[in-house]
Protein backbone atom coordinates (compact mmCIF):
# COMPACT_ATOMS: atom_id res chain seq x y z
CA UNK A 1 0.00 0.00 0.00
CA UNK A 2 1.17 3.26 -0.68
CA UNK A 3 -0.34 6.73 0.12
CA UNK A 4 0.21 10.60 0.59
CA UNK A 5 -0.75 13.05 3.64
CA UNK A 6 -0.17 16.20 2.77
CA UNK A 7 0.03 18.85 5.92
CA UNK A 8 -2.84 20.49 7.48
CA UNK A 9 -5.40 17.92 6.02
CA UNK A 10 -6.88 14.81 7.55
CA UNK A 11 -7.26 11.30 5.75
CA UNK A 12 -9.43 9.10 6.89
CA UNK A 13 -8.41 5.39 6.29
CA UNK A 14 -11.70 3.13 6.47
CA UNK A 15 -12.03 -0.66 6.27
CA UNK A 16 -13.33 -3.39 8.11
CA UNK A 17 -11.86 -4.70 11.57
CA UNK A 18 -8.73 -6.67 10.23
CA UNK A 19 -7.85 -5.34 7.19
CA UNK A 20 -4.52 -3.60 8.57
CA UNK A 21 -5.86 -0.17 9.74
CA UNK A 22 -3.98 -0.08 13.27
CA UNK A 23 -1.43 -2.02 11.92
CA UNK A 24 -0.30 0.93 9.38
CA UNK A 25 -0.69 3.58 11.99
CA UNK A 26 1.89 1.74 14.40
CA UNK A 27 3.92 1.13 12.00
CA UNK A 28 4.08 4.72 10.76
CA UNK A 29 5.16 5.33 14.52
CA UNK A 30 7.54 2.23 14.63
CA UNK A 31 5.57 0.83 17.28
CA UNK A 32 5.35 -2.23 15.26
CA UNK A 33 9.06 -3.23 12.99
CA UNK A 34 7.74 -3.44 9.21
CA UNK A 35 9.86 -6.22 6.99
CA UNK A 36 9.98 -4.07 4.41
CA UNK A 37 9.07 -0.45 2.66
CA UNK A 38 9.45 2.93 3.39
CA UNK A 39 7.61 5.84 5.18
CA UNK A 40 9.05 9.62 5.06
CA UNK A 41 8.22 12.30 7.16
CA UNK A 42 9.71 15.49 7.02
CA UNK A 43 12.19 13.77 3.79
CA UNK A 44 13.32 11.49 6.87
CA UNK A 45 12.86 7.84 6.23
CA UNK A 46 11.26 6.78 9.67
CA UNK A 47 12.84 3.18 9.05
CA UNK A 48 16.24 4.38 9.01
CA UNK A 49 16.48 6.33 12.14
CA UNK A 50 18.51 5.57 15.08
CA UNK A 51 17.19 5.53 18.78
CA UNK A 52 17.89 8.83 18.94
CA UNK A 53 16.67 10.76 16.27
CA UNK A 54 13.50 8.14 16.76
CA UNK A 55 12.90 9.39 19.29
CA UNK A 56 13.34 13.53 18.61
CA UNK A 57 10.98 12.97 15.52
CA UNK A 58 8.15 11.08 17.60
CA UNK A 59 8.14 15.00 19.11
CA UNK A 60 6.43 15.61 15.78
CA UNK A 61 4.04 12.48 15.52
CA UNK A 62 1.83 11.41 18.59
CA UNK A 63 -0.92 9.18 18.58
CA UNK A 64 -4.38 9.07 19.67
CA UNK A 65 -5.80 5.24 20.87
CA UNK A 66 -8.84 3.33 20.29
CA UNK A 67 -9.77 2.14 24.23
CA UNK A 68 -9.45 5.74 26.05
CA UNK A 69 -9.03 3.79 29.30
CA UNK A 70 -6.59 1.09 28.12
CA UNK A 71 -4.39 3.24 26.99
CA UNK A 72 -4.15 5.47 30.37
CA UNK A 73 -1.61 4.35 33.27
CA UNK A 74 -4.67 3.63 35.94
CA UNK A 75 -1.71 4.20 38.44
CA UNK A 76 -1.18 7.27 37.29
CA UNK A 77 -2.90 10.74 37.97
CA UNK A 78 -4.37 13.38 35.36
CA UNK A 79 -0.90 15.19 35.75
CA UNK A 80 1.52 12.52 35.49
CA UNK A 81 -0.31 11.39 32.21
CA UNK A 82 -0.11 14.19 30.40
CA UNK A 83 3.43 15.62 31.41
CA UNK A 84 5.07 12.38 31.43
CA UNK A 85 6.02 12.78 27.64
CA UNK A 86 7.35 16.38 28.71
CA UNK A 87 9.28 14.60 31.58
CA UNK A 88 10.97 11.71 28.64
CA UNK A 89 11.75 14.42 26.26
CA UNK A 90 13.19 16.85 28.65
CA UNK A 91 10.72 19.79 28.12
CA UNK A 92 10.46 22.17 30.97
CA UNK A 93 10.30 20.98 34.55
CA UNK A 94 8.93 22.41 37.83
CA UNK A 95 6.61 25.42 37.71
CA UNK A 96 6.92 25.89 33.60
CA UNK A 97 5.55 21.85 33.48
CA UNK A 98 2.65 22.10 35.32
CA UNK A 99 1.80 25.59 33.67
CA UNK A 100 1.81 23.77 30.39
CA UNK A 101 0.04 20.19 31.61
CA UNK A 102 -3.01 23.09 32.99
CA UNK A 103 -2.85 24.48 29.57
CA UNK A 104 -3.33 21.19 27.76
CA UNK A 105 -5.93 20.42 29.89
CA UNK A 106 -7.71 23.63 29.39
CA UNK A 107 -7.23 23.50 25.69
CA UNK A 108 -9.17 19.91 26.08
CA UNK A 109 -11.63 21.21 28.03
CA UNK A 110 -10.71 19.40 31.16
CA UNK A 111 -11.35 21.46 34.82
CA UNK A 112 -7.90 22.31 36.51
CA UNK A 113 -8.67 20.77 39.85
CA UNK A 114 -8.84 17.41 37.89
CA UNK A 115 -5.53 17.43 37.77
CA UNK A 116 -4.25 14.75 40.37
CA UNK A 117 -7.42 12.33 39.69
CA UNK A 118 -7.13 8.90 38.30
CA UNK A 119 -8.20 7.99 34.99
CA UNK A 120 -11.01 5.31 36.90
CA UNK A 121 -12.41 8.96 38.39
CA UNK A 122 -13.51 10.38 34.66
CA UNK A 123 -16.13 9.42 32.35
CA UNK A 124 -15.66 7.61 28.96
CA UNK A 125 -15.55 10.64 26.87
CA UNK A 126 -13.47 12.64 29.35
CA UNK A 127 -10.71 9.52 29.38
CA UNK A 128 -10.14 10.52 25.74
CA UNK A 129 -9.72 14.17 26.40
CA UNK A 130 -6.81 13.13 28.90
CA UNK A 131 -5.42 11.16 26.01
CA UNK A 132 -5.75 13.93 23.47
CA UNK A 133 -3.80 16.57 25.81
CA UNK A 134 -1.02 14.24 26.60
CA UNK A 135 -0.96 13.57 22.41
CA UNK A 136 -0.93 17.68 22.33
CA UNK A 137 1.89 18.17 24.86
CA UNK A 138 4.85 18.08 22.69
CA UNK A 139 2.85 19.85 20.08
CA UNK A 140 3.06 17.12 17.56
CA UNK A 141 2.62 18.26 13.60
CA UNK A 142 0.89 14.54 12.82
CA UNK A 143 -1.38 13.29 15.05
CA UNK A 144 -2.99 9.83 14.01
CA UNK A 145 -6.16 8.70 15.68
CA UNK A 146 -6.92 5.21 15.58
CA UNK A 147 -10.61 5.02 15.94
CA UNK A 148 -10.47 7.87 18.49
CA UNK A 149 -14.39 7.64 19.24
CA UNK A 150 -15.64 3.76 18.14
CA UNK A 151 -15.88 2.70 22.29
CA UNK A 152 -17.79 6.57 22.90
CA UNK A 153 -21.46 7.38 23.39
CA UNK A 154 -23.02 9.14 20.20
CA UNK A 155 -23.23 12.58 22.03
CA UNK A 156 -19.77 12.34 23.23
CA UNK A 157 -18.52 10.88 19.71
CA UNK A 158 -19.75 14.24 18.42
CA UNK A 159 -18.45 16.56 21.18
CA UNK A 160 -14.70 14.81 20.79
CA UNK A 161 -15.13 15.27 16.85
CA UNK A 162 -16.05 18.85 17.25
CA UNK A 163 -12.91 19.47 19.36
CA UNK A 164 -10.37 17.53 17.17
CA UNK A 165 -11.66 20.15 14.63
CA UNK A 166 -11.17 23.10 16.61
CA UNK A 167 -7.46 21.57 17.80
CA UNK A 168 -6.74 20.68 14.16
CA UNK A 169 -7.47 24.70 12.48
CA UNK A 170 -5.97 26.44 16.04
CA UNK A 171 -3.10 24.15 16.12
CA UNK A 172 -2.62 23.67 12.23
CA UNK A 173 -2.34 19.58 12.76
CA UNK A 174 -2.36 16.81 10.28
CA UNK A 175 -4.74 13.59 10.36
CA UNK A 176 -4.48 10.68 9.63
CA UNK A 177 -7.90 9.57 10.83
CA UNK A 178 -8.69 5.72 11.21
CA UNK A 179 -12.62 4.22 12.00
CA UNK A 180 -14.68 1.78 9.84
CA UNK A 181 -17.91 4.70 10.68
CA UNK A 182 -18.22 6.11 7.94
CA UNK A 183 -20.72 8.85 9.10
CA UNK A 184 -17.82 10.12 11.07
CA UNK A 185 -15.65 9.75 7.81
CA UNK A 186 -17.87 12.87 6.77
CA UNK A 187 -17.87 14.72 9.02
CA UNK A 188 -13.90 14.42 9.12
CA UNK A 189 -12.28 13.87 6.38
CA UNK A 190 -10.91 15.74 3.11
CA UNK A 191 -9.78 12.70 1.46
CA UNK A 192 -10.76 9.19 2.03
CA UNK A 193 -8.67 5.69 0.99
CA UNK A 194 -10.32 2.64 1.94
CA UNK A 195 -8.46 -0.20 2.84
CA UNK A 196 -9.19 -4.10 2.47
CA UNK A 197 -6.90 -6.37 3.50
CA UNK A 198 -3.93 -4.97 3.41
CA UNK A 199 -4.64 -2.91 0.49
CA UNK A 200 -6.08 0.45 -0.85
CA UNK A 201 -8.90 -0.57 -3.02
CA UNK A 202 -10.45 3.05 -3.86
CA UNK A 203 -8.60 6.70 -2.90
CA UNK A 204 -10.65 10.13 -3.37
CA UNK A 205 -11.73 13.14 -1.95
CA UNK A 206 -14.73 12.37 0.24
CA UNK A 207 -17.35 14.36 -2.01
CA UNK A 208 -16.33 12.00 -4.64
CA UNK A 209 -16.07 8.84 -2.82
CA UNK A 210 -19.93 9.53 -1.78
CA UNK A 211 -21.39 10.69 -4.54
CA UNK A 212 -19.75 8.15 -7.00
CA UNK A 213 -18.19 4.89 -5.51
CA UNK A 214 -16.34 2.97 -7.80
CA UNK A 215 -15.04 0.19 -5.85
CA UNK A 216 -17.64 -3.01 -4.77
CA UNK A 217 -16.19 -2.59 -1.55
CA UNK A 218 -16.40 0.69 -0.90
CA UNK A 219 -20.59 0.45 -2.58
CA UNK A 220 -21.02 -2.33 -0.25
CA UNK A 221 -19.66 -0.03 2.88
CA UNK A 222 -21.94 2.99 1.62
CA UNK A 223 -24.79 0.69 1.54
CA UNK A 224 -24.40 -0.59 5.00
CA UNK A 225 -24.58 3.04 6.22
CA UNK A 226 -27.87 3.50 8.13
CA UNK A 227 -30.31 6.13 6.80
CA UNK A 228 -32.17 8.29 9.38
CA UNK A 229 -35.11 8.43 7.14
CA UNK A 230 -38.09 5.02 6.89
CA UNK A 231 -39.26 5.94 3.39
CA UNK A 232 -35.74 6.08 2.19
CA UNK A 233 -35.25 3.23 -0.73
CA UNK A 234 -31.80 2.50 -1.46
CA UNK A 235 -30.03 0.00 -3.91
CA UNK A 236 -28.97 -3.16 -1.80
CA UNK A 237 -25.21 -4.17 -2.24
CA UNK A 238 -24.45 -6.60 1.13
CA UNK A 239 -21.07 -7.49 1.07
CA UNK A 240 -21.48 -11.61 2.00
CA UNK A 241 -19.10 -13.45 3.81
CA UNK A 242 -16.11 -13.14 6.63
CA UNK A 243 -13.03 -11.48 5.61
CA UNK A 244 -10.39 -13.82 4.76
CA UNK A 245 -7.05 -14.96 6.96
CA UNK A 246 -4.69 -11.96 6.08
CA UNK A 247 -2.04 -14.51 6.52
CA UNK A 248 -3.48 -16.46 4.34
CA UNK A 249 -5.03 -14.31 1.20
CA UNK A 250 -6.53 -15.30 -1.71
CA UNK A 251 -4.85 -15.22 -5.27
CA UNK A 252 -6.12 -12.19 -7.60
CA UNK A 253 -7.78 -9.56 -6.52
CA UNK A 254 -8.49 -9.90 -2.77
CA UNK A 255 -11.80 -9.11 -2.51
CA UNK A 256 -12.70 -11.76 -4.62
CA UNK A 257 -14.13 -14.24 -2.15
CA UNK A 258 -16.89 -11.21 -1.88
CA UNK A 259 -17.58 -9.73 -4.88
CA UNK A 260 -20.79 -9.90 -6.66
CA UNK A 261 -19.08 -8.93 -9.68
CA UNK A 262 -16.54 -11.51 -9.55
CA UNK A 263 -14.94 -12.84 -12.71
CA UNK A 264 -12.20 -15.31 -13.97
CA UNK A 265 -9.52 -12.77 -14.09
CA UNK A 266 -10.03 -11.36 -10.86
CA UNK A 267 -8.97 -14.83 -9.39
CA UNK A 268 -6.25 -14.62 -11.29
CA UNK A 269 -4.92 -11.39 -11.39
CA UNK A 270 -4.40 -8.63 -9.20
CA UNK A 271 -5.44 -5.23 -10.48
CA UNK A 272 -3.43 -2.45 -10.10
CA UNK A 273 -4.00 1.11 -8.52
CA UNK A 274 -5.13 2.99 -11.00
CA UNK A 275 -6.19 6.91 -11.69
CA UNK A 276 -10.06 6.05 -12.91
CA UNK A 277 -10.77 9.68 -12.73
CA UNK A 278 -8.59 12.60 -11.91
CA UNK A 279 -8.27 12.47 -8.28
CA UNK A 280 -10.05 9.34 -8.25
CA UNK A 281 -8.11 6.35 -7.61
CA UNK A 282 -9.54 2.72 -7.61
CA UNK A 283 -8.01 -1.54 -7.11
CA UNK A 284 -10.47 -3.05 -9.96
CA UNK A 285 -10.16 -4.66 -13.48
CA UNK A 286 -13.44 -3.04 -14.30
CA UNK A 287 -13.14 0.38 -13.47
Amino acid sequence: MSFNLYEGETLALVGESGCGKSTTARAILRLVEPKQGNITFAEENVFSLNKGRLKEKRRDMQMIFQDPYASLDPRRTVGSVIGEALSIHKITSGRERLSRILELMELVGLRPEYINRFPHQFSGGQRQRIGIARALALNPKLLICDEPVSALDVSIQAQILNLLDELQVKLNMTYLFITHDLAVVKHVSNRIAVMYLGRIVEHADKTNLFDAPLHPYTQGLLASVPVPNPDSVRKKNIIRGDIPSPSSPPPGCKFNTRCQEVQDVCRREEPALREVKPGHYCRCHFR
